[in-house]
């Protein structure tokens, strides 16, 4: 078994993590040791947004809007409105089939994960309805009601009273989809609206899938293709299929979201690991990101070894060093030393002249959705948590899914 884990050599050491946008019930399981640990150890875990912060889910949904007085029935051509329509219809129609005696269990009803997902859709952005398209499939739906992997790790950090942080700003996460033409959008909205129609109609099968993923992670599979598609989650346009000139455009829109979504987005998140990891000498940092920012060309890594860091993978039984944050047993006793952030403490205007707006680590509208529940849970009065007796051991905090199977690895 491989890992997702790098080392950044340096005292104490910091780790890289590369996690995927599945239930983390699917893959906790099969993630070494030696990652579990490097976690414990480190009094700084970061994400790519803060995933703890209400203010992550305000400001991304208001991103995902049209400006006031807009909807997508004044905005699309007739016949691709009327389309996208039938779509969330039928989906709104089959979700109560697609979900789970185990989601129904937990009082997950369809109606409202419905809502949660695709709630407000008229009032969106035509590249945001294209993303939830994609995310309103039998296959995702069925693994609502538990955590992608990075924000049960966002949890964790949190009830374990470490420090929590992210190296993007949430209005930096807008701009590269929204900065798409019109052209372009219609184009990739409706070339998404035809692959499910496709699929419906059993023409066609999906190139890549939620299953093939967990495989590919469980199995510790380096390869960089499916983690590259899982880190975009943009649907994949070019096929030979297409006329010359929808292919010339497929291949504009897949060229600027390779470039935005991951080259430029590397970069900028490698310069900020540097900034905080040169402004706070003596902490480790945990940094937990989409798999893809580590795989392939121009990652991540490359771009803190350019900046002078010997950075290694991890293998799955190399021990990890026993030098955890002061008091770890009870981090709630003891102070953090301030913490020196690039991004500082306060939230920038959604525009900045001075420099190119960051790409997203993109949170599909389930995901959103999720991040409100979290929100919600924080509210509740701490009491009760409290009364729940033993507090529980990071090891204990994963639950098999017992309706499903991960395929064995080759």
């Amino acid at each position: 078994m491989n890992s997702f884990l790098w080392t950044i050599k340096r005292d104490p050491p910091s780790y890289l993590f590369g996690t995927i946008h599945v239930p983390y019930t699917r893959v906790w399981d099969f993630i070494p040791e030696n990652s579990k640990k490097a976690f414990q150890l480190s009094s700084n875990v970061f994400f790519e947004l803060d995933l703890t912060d209400p203010y992550t889910i305000t400001a991304l949904t208001s991103c995902q809007l049209l400006p006031r007085g807009e909807s997508l029935q004044k905005l699309l051509p007739r016949e691709l409105y009327r389309r996208l329509k039938s779509h969330l219809d039928y989906v709104k129609h089959m979700m109560p089939h697609w979900m789970t005696p185990d989601q129904r269990g937990k009082g997950l009803y369809a109606d409202y994960l419905f809502n949660a997902i695709a709630g407000n859709w008229e009032r969106k952005r035509p590249v945001w309805v294209m993303l939830m398209v994609n995310s309103l499939t039998e296959a995702d739906i069925r693994s609502r009601g538990v955590p992608v992997l990075d924000l049960y790790l966002a949890q964790e950090a949190e009830r374990l009273r470490k420090r929590t942080g992210a190296v993007e700003r949430v209005e930096e996460q807008c701009h590269p989809l929204n900065g798409l033409n019109f052209s372009q959008v219609l184009f990739a909205l409706n070339q998404t609206l035809l692959q499910h129609e496709s699929l419906r109609a059993g023409s066609v099968q999906v190139p890549y899938t939620t299953e093939d993923l967990i495989k590919h992670y469980n199995c510790g599979d380096l390869s960089t293709i499916i983690f590259n598609h899982d880190t975009s989650q943009l649907p994949h346009f070019i096929n030979s299929s297409l006329p010359d000139h929808e292919r010339i455009t497929a291949q504009q829109i897949d060229s600027y979201f390779r470039q935005e979504l991951i080259y430029k987005r590397n970069e900028r998140m490698g310069r900020r690991i540097t900034e905080l990891l040169e402004g706070n000498p003596g902490q480790a940092f945990f940094f937990a990101f989409g798999a893809g920012h580590f795989l392939g060309n121009y990652t991540v890594l490359d771009i803190l070894r350019q900046e002078g860091y010997e950075v290694e993978h991890t293998p799955s039984g190399q021990p990890i060093t026993e030098k955890p944050y002061p008091s770890a047993g009870s981090p709630s006793e003891t102070e953090l030393p301030p913490l020196r952030h690039p991004l500082g403490t306060g939230f920038p205007d959604a525009t900045h002249p001075e420099e190119e707006p960051l790409t997203p680590h993109l949170l599909l509208p389930d995901s959103l959705s999720q991040l409100e529940e979290f929100g919600r849970q924080k509210k509740r009065p701490k009491k009760q948590q409290r009364q729940q007796g033993r507090q529980r051991q990071f090891n204990d905090l994963w639950v098999r899914m017992e309706d499903r199977s991960v395929p064995a690895c080759l």
